[in-house]
């Protein structure tokens, strides 16, 4: 949270093997503490070598003119938790869209 009592979050998505080509993000919401982020990311990868990738989700404030602000919530191989689960009921369901509530810490 900010000076003024809010937060300025988006989202970043980074597939760390495909270099700029796999850095995504959403749209900054401005002047919140409960944003919703209802953006789509695609990436072309065979379901047989996802379990081998890694796919860092996470949270951010953004600041301006200083280093942004890690909120929280991590997807992928390194998460733990429900956001674990939700990373392995992804690999698990093939072609099928998994969405799940997670709470920013």
């Amino acid at each position: 949270m900010d000076a003024n009592g809010y937060s300025d979050p988006y989202v970043k998505c980074l597939k760390p093997d495909m270099g700029k080509k796999g850095k995504s993000k959403t749209q900054i919401k401005k002047r919140t503490l409960n944003p919703e982020f209802n953006e789509e990311f695609s990436y072309d990868i065979k379901h047989s070598e996802l379990a081998k990738k890694t796919l860092d989700i996470s949270v951010w404030d953004y600041d301006i003119g200083k280093a942004n602000d890690y909120i929280g919530c991590q997807l992928g191989i390194t998460a733990k938790g429900e956001r674990l689960k939700h990373w392995y009921e992804c690999l698990k369901n093939k072609d099928k869209k998994i969405e799940r509530w997670h709470t920013l810490f």
